[in-house]
């Protein structure tokens, strides 16, 4: 890495152009990545000593290199820095503070009878996506209200037909597309109207429903009318809940925020036609020494990055640090007028001052159940730790499974908890690779032995590079030895561990085998298991662990014998290799998609043929 003074020299070389500059520390960890109209006059105003804020200087005391990219325009140095920031999450970057993927929801227009559906990423497949969310229980309560006021099918029996119809027909919550009870026509229509619901724009879909009741009541279909009644009193009762707070009949997003301790909460009110339509809250991290302008600049470019609808105005608390960019890239995604405002009618200063308070009490909520929380996972650290016979509470937690069926597609996992609490960026997956046959002991075993192999490993490649003052290796979860390891099982799976951890020597780290019936600590030493109280802190935090080293397991099984199920079928269509089965997957994702897909769509996979395709057909 370069010397202070190197890198100040290195950045009089630095061009006169728009661009986004990456700062990193000794271990070549991004520390923070920000974006220049001019790179060569932004980097230098880093390297200026005096006027710095505790921030800056904070980080500068860290930067061991810098790296820059040129870009042709501001906007695309702005898009370049959000999309780097969501990748690499710099610590000195204010940032939304989960690195999960918010929940959308998706409507697939071109399936055979789309529905909502919940999704974790947005994708170019022609559908249409609502979101994001905060929120998973919320969007499922969504999916709820939706069904009852759009009976639209939530099965899968539509596509290959049925000769009766399920219990959801006969009360009313879905169409009977599966017995041809509807036509396509008509199925599309009301998805037509789901998809105008999550816009918020329901007036539309009154306007519609009343035309079809008054049709069909034209038309003596009395039934029908009466069905077409329901559902306008069914989203008129939705609109009512809805409240009016702004008499301009158009589409906001209401953006303020609150602040405390370094963190930041921004409330978003979504106001569709006047009326509050819907409301999320999300938390920045990184927020502590920036300014207010500073921080709704990097909230909108994270959050309008993914959102799934832009509407004509932003009103906002305050002014971002670049309007003009943010107005013209928003343009950009919506294909139509953005408009940035502050508010000056006292209205929008009253809307503002609302949405304000909202951001202070959830913020204020969230605070109060992370220390409720804190007090309980430390308090589970330490009964877990006194339970044990542990010197000290155990800062790192690792915990291991496996999951195979008769041997076949067999795995371990590997999940980590600091603190008592879930760090899933150093969550790691094996596939067993030596072990032949049902033989859980032997696989557990060799999941440990290569996960601290590499561990011992990469401690003496650390240990090198101090001797040698050289480039030390960025940091990784091979290289952390755990305080308290586990495995899920009894003295079996405690023995094969044991085994291991004393080959490598590694004596002195500790664990412990947790047997699922009675929920008993076997413990090296001790004749006896160790069974916590039923309603002990430390017990609930084991259990938590334990499942979740599970969850893993055994979702990665499941996607490997789901592969290993579709290629096997695909083996024996003639003429299908490996390239086009692994085309066929990529593009398709699954047997079933790939048995609904006409003989075009097939063709149009990378490697194959009309005459491929027709076979594919034939034989699926």
């Amino acid at each position: 890495m370069a010397e202070y003074g190197e890198l100040k020299t290195r950045v009089k070389g630095l061009p006169n152009k728009p661009g986004v500059y990456i700062y990193k520390d000794a271990q070549n960890r991004i520390l923070y990545v920000g974006k220049a109209v001019n790179l060569r006059n932004r980097v230098r105003t880093y390297f200026q000593r005096g006027g710095q804020s505790p921030k800056v200087g904070s980080l500068m005391g860290q930067v061991a290199e810098f790296e820059y990219i040129v870009t042709d325009s501001e906007i695309e140095a702005l898009i370049l820095e959000c999309n780097l920031i969501k990748e690499h999450r710099p610590r000195y970057n204010v940032r939304l503070r989960d690195d999960k993927q918010y929940p959308y929801l998706r409507v697939g227009l071109d399936d055979p009878w789309p529905r909502p559906e919940i999704r974790r990423k947005i994708a170019s497949d022609g559908a249409r996506y609502f979101g994001p969310f905060t929120d998973t229980r919320s969007v499922r309560r969504t999916l709820d209200l939706l069904n009852h006021i759009f009976p639209y099918c939530t099965c899968n029996v539509a596509e290959h037909g049925q000769k009766r119809a399920c219990l959801k027909y006969h009360i009313g919550r879905c169409l009977g597309p599966c017995v041809g009870a509807c036509t396509r026509e008509e199925y599309m229509a009301m998805i037509d109207q789901v998809c105008l619901f999550l816009e918020g724009k329901t007036g539309q879909i009154v306007d519609q429903l009343h035309a079809q009741m008054d049709e069909a009541s034209e038309n003596l279909m009395y039934e029908r009318a009466a069905f077409l009644r329901d559902q306008i009193q069914s989203v008129e009762k939705t609109v009512e809940r809805q409240r009016v707070i702004s008499t301009a009949l158009n589409d906001q997003d209401v953006v303020a925020f609150a602040r405390n301790d370094g963190e930041a909460c921004v409330e978003v009110f979504f106001v569709r036609q006047g009326k509050l339509v819907g409301r999320e809250h999300f938390v920045l991290e990184g927020t502590q020494d920036e300014d207010a302008r500073a921080i709704m600049n990097s909230f909108l470019t994270q959050f309008y990055s993914e959102a799934t609808y832009i509407p004509e105005e932003i009103l906002l608390q305050n002014a971002a640090a670049e309007m003009e960019i943010l107005e013209t890239w928003l343009r950009r995604r919506r294909g139509d007028q953005v408009r940035l405002s502050i508010p000056r009618k006292v209205e929008e200063k009253l809307l503002v001052d609302m949405v304000a308070e909202n951001a202070a009490e959830a913020l204020a909520a969230i605070r109060a159940r992370w220390l409720a929380d804190k007090q309980k996972t430390s308090l589970a650290v330490t009964e877990l730790a006194q339970a044990l016979g542990l010197p000290e509470d155990p800062r790192r937690i690792e915990c291991y499974d496996i999951s195979n069926t008769q041997g076949t597609n067999a795995v371990g996992s590997m999940v980590v908890f600091e603190e008592g609490r879930p760090k899933n960026s150093e969550y790691r997956r094996f596939r067993i690779k030596t072990v032949k046959g049902a033989n859980d002991f032997a696989m557990l075993q060799e999941t440990l032995t290569r996960r601290f192999k590499r561990a011992l490993e990469s401690l003496r490649v650390a240990e090198a590079s101090e001797e040698a003052d050289a480039k030390a290796p960025p940091d990784s979860p091979w290289g952390a030895l755990p305080d308290l390891l586990i495995v899920d099982g009894g003295k079996g799976q405690l023995s094969a561990a044991l085994e291991v951890r004393d080959e490598l020597g590694l004596q002195e780290l500790p664990i412990v085998g947790l047997a699922k019936e009675r929920e008993e600590l076997f413990v090296p030493g001790r004749s006896e298991p160790v069974l916590l109280p039923r309603d002990s802190q430390g017990l609930f935090l084991l259990q938590r662990i334990r499942d979740e080293a599970h969850r893993f397991a055994v979702t990665y099984h499941r996607g490997l014998r789901q592969q290993s199920s579709i290629r096997s079928q695909l083996d024996e269509v003639p003429g299908i290799g490996p390239k086009r089965k692994t085309a066929l997957l990529r593009k398709f994702g699954s047997l079933t998609a790939i048995r609904a897909a006409t003989i075009d769509e097939l063709a149009e996979a990378p490697g194959m043929s009309p005459a491929a395709a027709r076979k594919i057909k034939a034989y699926l």
